[in-house]
């Protein structure tokens, strides 16, 4: 079974989020959106769409989507069968969190790394 394939997001925190998505936003040219980031698509080396994205996106310090790990930052890894994985690192003795979201966006889990932080696994939706 394959693990991890690769990355479909980076997120973090920011004591002023609006004023750091504007700096990225005018010195590094990343189309933010209203939602507070962007999506990269994916493109071979020529350039042509290869489908799929990476998100990039910064929230608002005090919101608690990275609870329970007290870290300013969580990455999304892509992977090909989450349920599969889930079940794999809970006989490997990980901190799996319990709950297993499955919507329209893809099903996702998260598990806690031994320094604390959390990591969302990402199973994007059939096609995509």
């Amino acid at each position: 079974m394959k693990r991890v394939t690769g990355i479909g997001g980076i997120f973090f925190k920011a004591k002023d989020s609006p004023t750091l998505l504007a700096w990225y936003k005018r010195h590094l040219g990343i189309d933010v959106q209203q939602w507070g980031g962007t999506a990269f698509s994916w493109a071979d080396v020529e350039g042509n769409p290869t489908g799929g994205s990476t998100v990039w996106s910064i929230a608002p310090d005090e919101g608690d989507q990275f609870a329970p790990s007290k870290a300013p930052f969580m990455v999304n890894y892509l992977v090909e069968d989450l349920y599969a994985l889930v079940a794999t690192l809970k006989q490997e003795g990980c901190d799996v969190l319990e709950k297993i979201e499955d919507s329209e966006y893809g099903k996702f889990a998260w598990v806690i790394d031994p320094e604390g932080n959390k990591v969302e696994l990402w199973q994007p939706p059939a096609g995509q």
